[in-house]
């Protein structure tokens, strides 16, 4: 059963995220981009925690999803945000082979890519976003998504509890790049029971 805040969440699409959190609990379980152990938290933990960042994404944005994996944060926020396109770029192919089944049968291909390989050579890309979640510490994902981001771009690390140390621990060389303020905001306030923690990098230079 869907939790109410999907309705606020996706709108007119909650079916569509719907019939995504049943492709993530069947063939997304069966073919391992999914724990089973995870099936009965999908929405609450996966899906919506994702799709509530959506609020720190700017009108009509270009997305690039890093290690997209299961397509999370990229597809919940393609599907709360109609406005935006999103490229998940994911290096595994079962896994791109799964995106590209899961973006055909949601009807998303207009707006949403699939794209395999690493963010390390994928090639320069002019991003207003790059999102990321559980793929790497945020030292390595500053520096990865460096080239991704055009200038003002923002890089939003979904992370947990131990963002504010992770964030006090980059060196400055992975810094380079980005304006030297790199905050912590909460998402999902008022929406979810636990608010989803993203760390919020903006790019500089060219």
């Amino acid at each position: 059963m869907r939790p109410a805040a999907a309705d606020r969440v996706f709108g007119e699409a909650v079916g569509l995220a719907e019939r995504y959190v049943a492709l993530l609990a069947t063939s997304g379980t069966e073919r391992g981009l999914i724990g089973p152990r995870e099936t009965d938290r999908l929405w609450e933990r996966h899906v919506l925690n994702c799709a509530v960042v959506e609020e720190l994404v700017p009108t009509g944005a270009v997305v690039v999803d890093v290690g997209s994996g299961a397509g999370l944060p990229g597809i919940p926020l393609a599907l709360a945000r109609p406005d935006v396109r999103v490229e998940l770029v994911e290096p595994l192919l079962r896994r791109t082979t799964w995106l590209e089944e899961v973006v055909t049968e949601l009807g998303l291909g207009d707006r949403v890519e699939v794209t395999r390989g690493k963010a390390a050579v994928v090639g320069p890309r002019r991003a207003d976003v790059v999102t990321s979640r559980a793929v790497a510490s945020l030292d390595k994902l500053l520096v990865m998504s460096r080239r991704l981001a055009r200038p003002g771009g923002l890089l939003l690390a979904l992370k947990g509890a131990s963002a504010e140390a992770e964030v006090s621990a980059v060196p400055r060389s992975a810094r380079a790049g980005w304006e030297a303020d790199i905050t912590v905001a909460r998402c999902g306030g008022g929406v979810v029971a636990e608010e989803t923690t993203v760390v919020v990098a903006r790019r500089v230079g060219g």
